[in-house]
């Protein structure tokens, strides 16, 4: 599968869900839920908008990467999904960490 389809069959939230359920990280899992409660939105929700947001705002050292990982993995669909999902996880938990120090100093 082309990466580019990766990410447009992710827009979908039935497939966003499959394809959550099929990494089979009950732990990641429960970081997207969790994040996305935080934004409002599902799991689903938040693995599509993961993806879109790594497909517009991640490095070149980013996207080597993933393109690495998945050139070694069994899965690569998996490998990417895996890691886009711990990239935005990583993005979103710095901008929530800013967020609430800015809402403390506000104060």
């Amino acid at each position: 599968m082309q990466l580019g389809t990766l990410i447009e069959r992710l827009q979908v939230e039935e497939d966003a869900n499959l394809a959550l359920e099929a990494l089979g990280d009950a732990a990641l899992f429960a970081e997207v839920a969790e994040m996305g409660a935080r934004y409002d939105e599902t799991p689903a929700a938040y693995v599509a908008l993961s993806a879109s947001r790594f497909a517009n705002l991640a490095s070149d050292q980013d996207w080597l990467d993933i393109i690495g990982a998945a050139e070694r993995a069994p899965d690569p669909a998996r490998a990417i999904l895996a890691r886009m999902l711990r990239w935005s996880l990583r993005r979103d938990a710095r901008e929530q960490a800013s967020m609430s120090k800015a809402h403390v100093e506000i104060r």
